[in-house]
């Protein structure tokens, strides 16, 4: 919820342009996300409350697109906050934008990420490596996309991720078979997300 408010405080503030474009990146405790589509995923919860209390998973609803969705530690989140205004008005090129630059940072560590038609994302083979829900409001985006670096993959299973039951879920980790440190990726992202939407990366 404070990620929320803070998202919600920054998008006030590019509209009123007290800031530029902006990429706020956290990482999450364990939580699971619902969209704004139908019953938001609820129905693809696959755990019960008890369950999620006793691992401590909260559940809470965003204003984003797309279905329900697991964050937690090890998983890098990212909230562009961009006005698309005036010449970048496309929802769709938007959001192959964001995949774009995942699939970059996915390719920086070897990796042969790329996309499936008719899916949002970022996927190896048929497992998931990054998703993306996305907020524009007024052509001010908001939500994003969640990187999974070393997230443990187990959380998914409490869980039908993103309304999809016949794909998987995978991390860095776990496709390199090694140990990745999250700073170095979330560099590698900015990198790319200054490269793709033409923003000059300043890190603070």
């Amino acid at each position: 919820m404070d990620a929320l408010a803070l998202q919600r405080s920054l998008v006030d503030d590019r509209r009123a342009g007290r800031i530029p474009d902006t990429l706020l990146l956290v990482e999450h405790p364990h939580v699971l996300t619902l969209g704004v589509r139908g019953d938001g995923g609820r129905a693809h919860i696959l755990a019960t409350a008890e369950a999620l209390a006793s691992r401590g998973v909260e559940v809470h609803e965003t204003g984003r697109g797309g279905d329900i969705t697991y964050h937690g530690p090890g998983q890098i989140v990212g909230y562009p906050i961009i006005d698309l205004n005036p010449d970048r008005r496309d929802v769709h090129r938007y959001v192959r934008d964001l995949e774009t630059v995942l699939i970059r940072a996915a390719a920086d560590y070897g990796i042969a990420a790329g996309r499936v038609e008719g899916l949002t994302g970022v996927w190896v083979g048929d497992e998931k490596l990054a998703a993306i829900g996305v907020r524009i409001a007024r052509w001010i985006t908001s939500h994003g996309f969640a990187f999974n670096v070393t997230t443990d993959l187990d959380y998914f299973n409490l869980i039908v991720p993103c309304g999809i039951a016949d794909r998987g879920v995978t991390s860095l980790e776990r496709l390199l078979g090694r140990p990745v440190g999250t700073a170095e990726v979330e560099n590698s992202i900015i990198e790319h997300f200054a490269n793709v939407f033409y923003l000059k990366a300043l890190v603070n």
